[in-house]
């Protein structure tokens, strides 16, 4: 079955995809949706993201660009937050969202969701549209669980149980599962029992025009940043992000002029960034770690290009699109072996690949990168078409391949 043009309802209930990166419930989940939206409605089709009203100043609609737009829904009181919280108030965001397409003579084709919460949603909705459900977990409560034990992060709450039930449920009942990585695929056939065939693997991409090579001095010169040497780490402030673990690995690197940036946190991550400060006061390397809170995804552009290295030492990544966007730049990258590190960064020439986060570890790999500024081997523009073929645009023509056979299947199945 070929498809011309696809009218896809797209639920991100509890993320809004513009909403401010770096804080709790805004990270990568947020950039794919808005960036596959687009690129799908740049393709010739439509696509209506539906998420939760949660500021009282937010417009109903949104139009994000050609063909793809957001629309804000009630589903609970017009405020922030908590996700488990929103669990009671999705049959009233399915119904919202069956209200707006009947007020608007709106007809999709699929429901394609993101993350449990909008995964209950959608199969409510693909009962009452009969039409395909498609999901992507993004992140896996049953191997946040799993990695939270085995790194022993008591700071850490364990998901619910409601989460692995739901996901669990999810997996049995929509029609196709996108995973962006082989590991993702693997881990959701282990973990909830999925039939392999029903898991399409997809990898996330990186917007290359909005992500591309600066002159560095002229990058830092902007952020006013004067330092020697810039290692720079990107995301929200969690504890499975290891941020504890690079801050403990810069006494190894004995270096005076180095500066640590950590971009990401807002007023609910406040506890976690001053646990981050005591814990540089006691190394005695405060004086080299700057916290500067969650950046317009469209100025990370300059931090990437301002920095020489960019570190992800995460013990847990769905895929690691800050990777991605660090390569476009130029910049190399020392990551943890998650998510899909070790098929986007080539070991020995556009960073390193480490198999945890030990800070030793990162230090070791860290410091060789620093060492190797300026190397004719890895100059920034080979370090950025290293990454060439993971374009937003492949993702989407993927994504329609992979809609294709399902639409067919379906339309078989109606009376």
């Amino acid at each position: 079955m070929s498809v011309d043009q696809l009218k896809v309802a797209m639920l991100s209930v509890h993320s809004c995809p513009v909403g401010k990166l770096g804080t709790r419930d805004t990270g990568g989940m947020s950039v794919c949706i808005r960036e596959l939206a687009c690129e799908l409605g740049r393709l010739g089709h439509v696509v209506d993201i539906y998420t939760r009203a949660h500021d009282p100043e937010d417009l109903q609609v949104y139009e994000l660009c050609d063909n793809a737009r957001l629309i804000h829904l009630t589903a609970g009181a017009n405020e922030e937050m908590e996700k488990l919280a929103l669990y009671s108030h999705l049959p009233d965001f399915a119904a919202n969202v069956e209200e707006f397409s009947k007020q608007h003579d709106l007809r999709y084709d699929l429901v394609f969701s993101h993350y449990w919460l909008s995964g209950v949603a959608g199969l409510s909705l693909q009962e009452r549209w009969r039409v395909p459900h498609i999901t992507m977990f993004h992140t896996l409560g049953a191997v946040k669980n799993a990695v939270k034990a085995e790194a022993h992060l008591m700071e850490a709450d364990d998901e619910p149980e409601l989460r692995v039930r739901t996901e669990r449920s999810l997996v049995q009942k929509c029609h196709q599962i996108i995973a962006s990585t082989q590991q993702e695929r693997e881990a959701i056939t282990r973990y909830y029992c999925a039939a392999p065939e029903k898991i399409s693997v997809i990898p996330c991409g990186v917007n290359l025009e909005q992500f591309r090579t600066l002159d560095k001095a002229q990058a830092r010169q902007h952020l006013g940043l004067d330092h020697d040497r810039i290692v720079l780490c990107v995301g929200r402030i969690d504890p499975l992000k290891g941020v504890d673990k690079l801050i403990k690995a810069l006494p190894y690197i004995r270096d005076t002029g180095l500066r640590l940036i950590v971009i990401g946190g807002g007023e609910d991550s406040r506890d976690g960034v001053d646990q981050l400060r005591r814990l540089a006061l006691t190394l005695d390397v405060n004086d080299s770690v700057a916290f500067v809170g969650p950046v317009k995804h469209d100025q990370l552009i300059y931090y990437y290009n301002a920095a020489d290295v960019c570190v992800v030492p995460s013990y847990y990544e769905s895929f690691g699109l800050v990777a991605l966007e660090s390569l476009a730049c130029g910049t190399p990258v020392v990551a943890t072996d998650v998510g899909n590190h070790r098929s986007v960064i080539r070991q020995g020439e556009t960073g390193y690949v480490v198999k945890d986060n030990a800070p030793r570890r990162l230090a070791e790999k860290i410091a060789l990168l620093l060492a190797e500024q300026g190397s004719k081997t890895r100059s920034a523009a080979s370090v950025r078409a290293s990454v060439s073929g993971f374009s937003w645009s492949n993702t989407a023509e993927a994504f329609v391949r992979e809609c294709q056979p399902i639409l067919g299947k379906h339309s078989m199945r109606l009376p």
